[in-house]
């Protein structure tokens, strides 16, 4: 079809398949298209992407399934709009990818598509891990732990650096807590030190530490602090409304007053 029958073929549609979408994007992208989808490269929507992923993430934990679906499909888009860039490029097409993924989940899953037998799901992860580390040629720990991708989310990458680190670890949480404590004492000396550089050295030893005892507890650190955040906004909210009632504006009071008023909306809670 060429490009005026491809329009015609879609405006003629009631619903769509992932055919459709790949064609969107190829007419989107070709001449004639959308001046914004054309002029767009890998960095330009970089963001979007992680944007796009987090935002899936949060119809997750709403529990929503319209706006996970919509979600999806947004991230779906952002797949589909990478791989034409390359289709353009000729380096690889939309074929390649589906193929390579399907190659990869028939060989990373031998319990299926073989004769490994395993017992549980932590024996299908340590044989993913085994196979992926041979297919990536990483023979050293080291190389493990750079593989881990830099752009993760900084307490999400230091919890997977740690467990890649196994071999150089705590023997069980209370070790990781007593780490918290020692890395305090040092960002406390670098405070007095006055060394701004020194002072974030610390910073991130101790998140570090934290990151850590997350994980020997069994806990993500990345949902944890996630999770403490809008703890601290809800509290907020009605620490603001507490404030309105008095007539006053959280902007404009003191530090005292506000922390009288905090602090009394968490004995409220805690005896309700």
């Amino acid at each position: 079809m060429n490009r005026s029958e491809k329009i015609e073929y879609l405006n003629n549609k009631k619903t769509y398949d992932f055919d459709d979408l790949c064609m969107i994007m190829e007419l989107l992208r070709g001449e004639g298209g959308c001046p914004w989808d054309r002029e767009q490269t890998h960095e330009s929507i970089r963001k979007d992407f992680i944007e796009e992923t987090y935002e899936v993430i949060e119809a997750i934990d709403k529990k929503d399934p319209e706006l996970l679906r919509e979600e999806l499909g947004d991230v779906l888009l952002q797949v589909v709009f990478h791989v034409r860039m390359e289709e353009e490029q000729g380096t690889f097409v939309m074929g390649d990818v589906l193929s390579e993924i399907c190659a990869k989940l028939i060989h990373r899953h031998p319990h299926i598509f073989g004769d490994i037998i395993v017992d549980n799901s932590d024996k299908v992860l340590e044989n993913w891990d085994k196979i992926k580390n041979e297919e990536k040629q990483r023979e050293t720990v080291t190389s493990r732990l750079r593989s881990v991708p830099p752009a993760l989310p900084a307490l999400m990458k230091a919890a997977k650096v740690g467990k890649r680190a196994s071999c150089f670890d705590f023997p069980d949480a209370r070790s990781a807590f007593l780490k918290i404590k020692e890395e305090t004492d040092e960002v406390a000396l670098a405070m007095e030190s006055q060394d701004n550089d020194h002072l974030e050295e610390e910073i991130g030893d101790l998140l570090f530490s934290v990151a850590n005892f997350a994980r020997k507890c069994v806990i993500d650190p990345e949902m944890s602090l996630s999770n403490s955040t809008n703890k601290f906004i809800n509290r907020f909210e009605v620490l603001e409304n507490e404030a309105e009632k008095l007539g006053k504006n959280v902007e404009n009071m003191s530090q005292n007053e506000l922390d009288e008023l905090w602090n009394a909306k968490k004995v409220d809670n805690l005896t309700k």
